[in-house]
C-alpha cells in the first residue's frame, strides 16, 4: 500500500503505519510529515494531560517526534506503531517532569464545544476546571493511565507496553487513580 502525501489521504482509508514508519526509517521526509500530522493531535492531548504546561508540552512533542525520526529503524514490530510512539512520548514527558524548570502550572482546559445556554456553558466550564484540578493532583503515572485509557482508548496491555510495566501495575495504578479522582471530586463538590 502506498502512503499518500499529507492532506491527500481519503477519510476512512486505513493508514499502513508499519510501512509509513519503515519509510521514516529510510529518512523520507514526506512519510515523517504524514506520521507527524497523524499523531500530533493525540500526542498533544496525552502530553498535555501529563504535564499541564503548554510550552513544555510543545517541547516534549518535538522531542518525541525527534526520537521517532532518529529511532524509526529500531521499531521491531513487537507492538503497534502507536504503542511504540506513545511509549516514547511517555518517557519524554517523565524526563521533562524531572527538569528543575518544569514546576507545575495548571493551564485552563480548552472548551470542547460551545454550549447553547450560558448557564450550561458555565456549568460545563466549571466541571472541566474541577476535573483538571483533580487530575493535576494525581501523580504523572496515574495521570498517564487515565489519559491513555479514557482519552486515547488504549487497553491495559497497550498501556503496560507504553509505560514499560506489568499489566497488573497498570490496573493497580488505574484503581488508585480513579479512587483518588473520586475522592478529590467529592471533596470539591462538598466545598461548593
Amino acid at each position: 500500500m502506498s502512503i499518500l502525501p499529507a492532506g491527500t489521504r481519503r477519510k476512512g482509508t486505513p493508514l499502513d503505519e508499519v510501512a509509513l514508519l519503515g519509510r521514516v526509517a529510510a529518512e523520507e521526509m514526506e512519510a515523517f510529515e504524514v506520521l507527524y500530522l497523524t499523531y500530533r493531535p493525540r500526542l498533544l492531548r496525552f502530553i498535555q494531560g501529563m504535564l499541564r504546561q503548554r510550552p513544555l508540552v510543545d517541547e516534549v512533542l518535538d522531542d518525541t517526534m525527534m526520537v521517532v525520526w532518529r529511532k524509526a529503524h529500531t521499531y521491531n514490530h513487537s507492538s503497534k506503531v502507536s504503542t511504540w510512539i506513545f511509549a516514547i512520548a511517555y518517557r519524554q514527558a517523565l524526563k521533562a517532569l524531572t527538569r528543575p524548570e518544569s514546576a507545575p502550572v495548571l493551564d485552563p482546559p480548552e472548551s470542547a464545544s460551545l454550549a447553547p445556554e450560558p448557564e450550561l456553558e458555565c456549568q460545563q466550564r466549571e466541571l472541566h476546571r474541577q476535573i483538571a484540578l483533580a487530575l493535576e493532583a494525581l501523580s504523572p503515572e496515574h495521570r498517564a493511565v487515565i489519559e491513555l485509557t479514557y482519552y486515547l482508548g488504549y487497553s491495559c496491555r497497550e498501556i503496560a507496553e507504553i509505560m514499560d510495566c506489568p499489566v497488573d501495575t497498570v490496573k493497580t495504578r488505574m484503581f488508585y487513580a480513579r479512587r483518588k479522582l473520586r475522592a478529590l471530586l467529592e471533596a470539591r463538590e462538598e466545598a461548593i
